[in-house]
C-alpha cells in the first residue's frame, strides 16, 4: 500500500542533482524551442534534463504533448490531443542536423485516438531525419498501440534498423493504481512480436523501482521481460513528478539497484543500467553498458 508518510520524506543525498546552467545545455534548449519541439525531458519532469542536454542529446516528444491516458506515475497532460503535425518530422530532421546527433530517441504520448496508434508517424519521423542525417542511429519507445499492435509494428518494420523500446513501467499488482490504462500481458506481447518481427531488431524496456513492489515482483518481471527476448534493460528510482502524480513509498539505495543489475546480467541481458537516476533513454546512446 502506497505510504502518505513519504510525502514528508527528504530525498537521500544519492538523489540530489544541481540545477544545470552551461553553455552546452541552454544551446540544446535553444534549437529545441527554435523548432517548435517537445521532449519528454521537460513534459515528465524528467531528472536527467540536464545531465542529458549538457551532452546534447535529448529525447524527442512527438505527437503532440495531450495523452490518451492518465498513468499516475506520469506528469504528462492527459486529454484529448490535437491530429499529428505533418510539420514535425521535418522540424525533427532540422533538429538532428542542428544538433549534430548521432543517435536520436523517438517518443510519444499514447494516441488511443489514432487508428495505427501514431506508428505512421513515427516511421515519417525516421525516414525525415535519414534524408538529412544519413548516419543516424534510432531508438524508439513506443506506447502499447492497444488493439493494433500487429499493425503498428508491420508499420514500423518499415523504418528498421532502430532499437524497439517499450517500458512495462512496474509490477503488475501495481497496474491498477499506477498504470490503469495499461495491460501487462499487452506490453510483455508487443515485446516479443517486436522481437519476432526482425533479426535487425534490439528490443528493450524499463521499470521503475519505489511503488510498494516486492523483491520477488521485480526479479518475476526481469523473469518476464527475458522470456520475450528483451536484451536491453534500465531500472530506476521512481520519483513523483507533480503534485497530482503518486507518492514515492520508498527510495531505493544505490547497492540496491547494483544488486539488480548483476540479477539481470545473470538472467542474460546484454544491456543494463540500474541506478537511481536510470530512465528509459539514460545514456541510451552507449554501446555497452556491462
Amino acid at each position: 500500500m502506497l505510504n502518505t508518510e513519504s510525502k514528508r520524506r527528504k530525498l537521500p543525498p544519492w538523489l540530489r542533482r544541481p540545477l544545470p546552467s552551461d553553455a552546452a545545455f541552454h544551446h540544446t534548449r535553444k534549437i529545441l524551442d527554435s523548432q517548435g519541439l517537445e521532449t519528454i525531458c521537460r513534459s515528465a519532469n524528467c531528472p536527467n534534463q540536464g545531465q542529458c542536454w549538457t551532452r546534447g542529446t535529448a529525447t524527442v516528444l512527438i505527437l503532440g504533448k495531450v495523452c490518451t491516458r492518465n498513468c499516475k506515475f506520469c506528469s504528462v497532460a492527459c486529454g484529448k490531443p490535437e491530429p499529428p503535425d505533418i510539420t514535425e518530422p521535418l522540424r525533427l530532421a532540422r533538429m538532428a542536423e542542428q544538433m549534430k546527433l548521432k543517435y536520436l530517441v523517438i517518443t510519444s504520448v499514447n494516441r488511443d485516438d489514432l487508428p495505427d496508434g501514431g506508428a505512421g508517424h513515427f516511421c515519417d519521423c525516421i525516414k525525415e531525419v535519414r534524408q538529412h542525417c544519413p548516419d543516424m542511429k534510432f531508438e524508439i519507445l513506443t506506447p502499447d498501440f492497444r488493439n493494433y499492435q500487429r499493425q503498428a509494428l508491420k508499420i514500423l518494420c518499415t523504418a528498421l534498423p532502430f532499437v524497439f523500446a517499450h517500458n512495462v513501467e512496474t509490477v503488475p499488482s501495481l497496474y491498477k493504481i499506477a498504470r490503469k490504462g495499461g495491460n501487462y500481458q499487452r506490453s510483455l506481447n508487443l515485446l516479443k512480436m517486436a522481437k519476432e518481427c526482425s533479426d535487425n531488431i534490439q528490443t528493450k524496456s524499463s521499470i521503475m523501482l519505489g511503488l510498494g513492489e516486492t523483491d520477488d515482483e521485480v526479479e518475476q518481471v526481469l523473469k518476464d521481460l527475458y522470456n520475450t527476448g528483451c536484451q536491453r534493460l534500465t531500472i530506476g528510482q521512481y520519483l513523483k513528478p507533480s503534485k497530482n502524480s503518486l507518492e514515492v513509498v520508498e527510495y531505493i539505495t544505490p547497492d540496491k539497484f547494483d544488486f539488480w543489475k548483476r540479477k539481470a546480467i545473470e538472467l542474460g541481458f546484454r544491456w543494463v543500467i540500474s541506478s537511481p537516476f536510470a530512465r528509459s533513454s539514460y545514456f541510451a546512446e552507449q554501446e555497452n553498458t556491462l
